[in-house]
């Protein structure tokens, strides 16, 4: 429960978590934090130890990366590894969260990446690797291919190594689209917020959550207009014009919606095994 849903390790002294315990078992025993911590760490090395084996078992990995940051505003590289199973079923794992600093450079990404790989004794194995289009991320690539060419001889001579992230291909396009219309969806957005009275968060949105909201609010389009006759203070009714191109953005987005989540699916695979 501790790691699945990313509670503190001091869950387990809460109160009310004791007396739910107890409720369900009366013989339950609270635990400490750190009795918790040292359980999460001795599932982790299990885990670890089973993919280490499965790992020895694979002729060729790719390698996906994906910049993370945390609630604390701490950056980290996630690295994921794709490879197929002695049942040829598609098999991906996630291998290290490693932490960046906020100006990390492609040196810092490529020292990350490698001594990931190293860590897990797969370097050698290395077929493609995936990452998005930030410069430092064409710098480590090219210093890792360079590393790995002096001790492993990479498939087609590592021209199909460096491959680009679907996904961040989609992502720029759609931005790219929407941008032209940031208007219209910060009206809608607004119209929402006002409705709601939800605190309104200084963040970005994901194109994908602006596509649920868009479809969401055309639904009750004739809502908001029969709310800006009883509510003066409602100042963001779109015009009909707006409308329009929210439906006409809606119907692209649908499309770009769709293929995303074909190709972060778990079965198919978006870079070259």
């Amino acid at each position: 429960m501790i790691m699945v849903h990313e509670y503190p390790f001091a869950f387990t002294e809460y109160e009310l978590f004791t007396l739910l315990m107890k409720t369900t078992s009366p013989h339950y025993v609270r635990i400490s934090r750190a009795i918790a911590k040292a359980d999460c760490w001795t599932s982790y090395e299990v885990e670890k130890k089973m993919l280490n084996g499965l790992l020895k078992t694979v002729d060729r990995i790719s390698i996906t990366t994906d910049m993370w940051k945390s609630g604390q505003k701490i950056q980290y590289i996630a690295l994921t590894t794709h490879f197929v199973d002695s049942d040829w079923n598609l098999q991906k794992r996630v291998l290290k969260f490693v932490g960046v600093p906020p100006l990390h450079s492609g040196v810092v990404v490529y020292d990350a990446l490698y001594k990931c790989l190293q860590d897990w004794a797969i370097e050698g194995k290395m077929c493609s690797i995936s990452v998005d289009n930030a410069s430092y991320n064409d710098v480590a690539v090219r210093i890792l291919k360079d590393s790995l060419s002096f001790h492993i001889r990479l498939p087609l001579n590592g021209k199909l190594f460096h491959v680009s992230c679907r996904a961040n291909i989609l992502n720029l396009l759609v931005h790219d689209g929407l941008s032209e219309i940031e208007d219209v969806i910060d009206n809608v957005r607004e119209s929402v917020n006002h409705i709601t009275t939800s605190i309104v968060r200084l963040t970005m949105f994901g194109w994908n959550a602006t596509y649920a909201m868009l479809s969401c609010v055309l639904e009750f389009k004739d809502v908001f207009m029969r709310y800006v006759q009883q509510n003066a203070s409602y100042k963001y009714l779109p015009c009909d014009e707006d409308w329009v191109r929210v439906e006409e953005v809606c119907s692209f987005l649908a499309l770009f919606n769709e293929v995303t989540n074909i190709i972060s699916s778990k079965k198919f695979e978006y870079i070259y095994i």
